[in-house]
């Protein structure tokens, strides 16, 4: 099966989406390679962990990403603002600290619009956005034969379209390409 057979993937453009879990990051990657163009990453400079553009080498290019380290949650909305209304990005991610308010969402959901650029939020559980597109939950599978590294659980949580599910899904670095695999035992 391919990621053809995976509704609502590649998030829908010109909105902003959100996933939480502990494969969130990974699944920023698979939103990246999945689209053409530039990709700016905000994490605030307070975190301690560091993104490595080279562990995105798997799914995407590391020369299209870009990453900002702004101060505060604040100065990443502002810069998150700029970005989608501008236009030149394929996608914004922004990795979230505190709640966002409805206000905030609505302005991300309206500069995302204005620069037809897709946005991610990555969130902490419970942490949405009623102004949100899409929220996805990502976790990580166990491979009991240990042959790979990627297999995903992706459930949408959240959907204004209105449709919600699940799907085991696997990055294919070969092909560089989403595959959507079988639950185990069937």
């Amino acid at each position: 099966m391919s990621c053809a057979d995976l509704p609502f993937f590649p998030l829908r453009p010109g909105r902003v989406h959100e996933v939480c879990g502990p494969s969130a990051p990974a699944f920023a990657a698979c939103t990246a390679a999945s689209l053409q163009g530039p990709v700016l990453w905000l994490r605030e400079t307070w975190l301690t962990e560091t993104l490595n553009p080279l562990g995105l080498l798997p799914f995407v290019d590391p020369a299209r990403v870009l990453i900002a380290r702004p101060p505060t949650q604040t100065d990443s909305l502002a810069l998150a603002e700029e970005a989608l209304k501008d236009g030149s990005l394929a996608l914004v991610v922004l990795e979230i600290t505190r709640p966002l308010d409805l206000r905030e969402g609505r302005r991300l959901q309206l500069a995302a619009g204005a620069g037809a650029t897709t946005g991610l939020c990555l969130i902490p559980e419970g942490m949405g956005s009623n102004a949100a597109e899409t929220r996805w939950r990502v976790l990580p599978i166990f491979d009991a034969a240990g042959t790979d590294s990627t297999p995903m659980r992706w459930e949408i949580i959240k959907n204004k379209m209105g449709t919600l599910g699940a799907w085991n899904v696997c990055w294919n670095a070969e092909a560089n390409r989403l595959d959507l695999v079988s639950p185990a035992g069937k």
